[in-house]
């Protein structure tokens, strides 16, 4: 797990520095929304989704160097999307990985705004990757395609609704996994998708990497939920029993803790089970039990 551990670290430096590249500067006129927007991107965070698009790019052929781009584009997307599920008409709440949250910093308006910025500026960030040498135009094209939709109406957003209108009622089985196949499978599907279109992969291999995104993606918003009921506050970063406070709809309200661990366990075995067939597979077969036994 050590070496999982360092290609991890290594690729959050690679991907902080590149973030801090793509991300305009602070000091530029009207500095309060630059600012805001940093703020949020470097407030922490395990760059899960954007080491997902390098890793997987290089699982295909490709340096994960090169993707750079879409990974950094990915991770703005991700960091909107929590910006916005923090604001008071959202989940209200005052703090993201130990710290004050993007509205408590800067205001409601203002945080808005920053996610609002975060998002079209990824697709600006993403659009570079037409520019590095060994990688087609019209791939890019298709991961922009694709992360609009993933991230849009029939993707994350439809995920976030029905998360929503779903608060204080009881849903079934099927609505609590779209909810959240959609709401944080979804993005981390693509993230693997991108990669892997970016290095050329062929249809075959893109669909076994994004089945393989879905399971970890599900498995991930599991071990979310039992963390949320019981975590630890000082490693998690945010007051435990949020989703409790909110009312919301979680594995762990559905099927209590211990079924949920066992869906979990399940959905890592299938996750192992899509990889059989792939080379160099070592990083992805470590990381489904990295995930799986995660503390924050």
């Amino acid at each position: 797990m050590k070496e999982l551990e360092n290609e991890l670290y290594e690729c959050k430096i690679l991907v902080e520095r590149a973030l801090d590249k793509f991300l305009p500067d602070e000091n530029l006129y009207p500095s309060e929304i630059f600012k805001a927007m940093r703020y949020s991107v470097f407030a922490g965070g395990k760059r899960l989704r954007p080491i997902l698009v390098m890793k997987s790019a290089e699982l295909f052929g490709l340096q994960k160097e090169k993707v750079l781009p879409t990974a950094c584009g990915i991770e703005m997307i991700h960091t909107y999307s929590l910006i916005h599920d923090d604001l008071p008409c959202m989940d209200n709440d005052d703090f993201r990985r130990g710290k004050p949250t993007c509205h408590k910093m800067f205001g409601e308006a203002i945080a808005l705004l920053a996610g609002d910025a975060l998002l079209t500026h990824a697709f600006y960030v993403i659009a570079k990757n037409k520019d590095v040498e060994g990688i087609k135009e019209n791939a890019v094209l298709d991961v922009i395609a694709k992360i609009s939709k993933a991230s849009g109406p029939l993707g994350m957003v439809s995920g976030q609704v029905v998360d929503i209108l779903s608060e204080g009622i009881n849903i079934d089985e099927k609505t609590l996994y779209f909810m959240d196949v959609k709401k944080t499978a979804e993005l981390i599907k693509v993230s693997l998708w991108a990669g892997a279109r970016l290095a050329g992969a062929d249809e075959k291999d893109l669909i076994k990497i994004e089945t393989y995104g879905e399971k970890i993606g599900i498995m991930f918003q599991i071990i979310d939920d039992i963390l949320d009921t019981n975590g630890d506050e000082k490693i998690i970063g945010k007051p435990v029993g949020s989703d409790i406070k909110n009312d919301k709809n979680t594995f762990v309200k559905m099927f209590g803790i211990e079924q949920s661990k066992l869906l979990a366990n399940k959905l890592a075995k299938e996750a192992k089970e899509v990889l059989i067939e792939f080379k160099n597979k070592e990083f992805f077969m470590m990381l489904i039990d990295y995930l799986l036994n995660r503390s924050q």
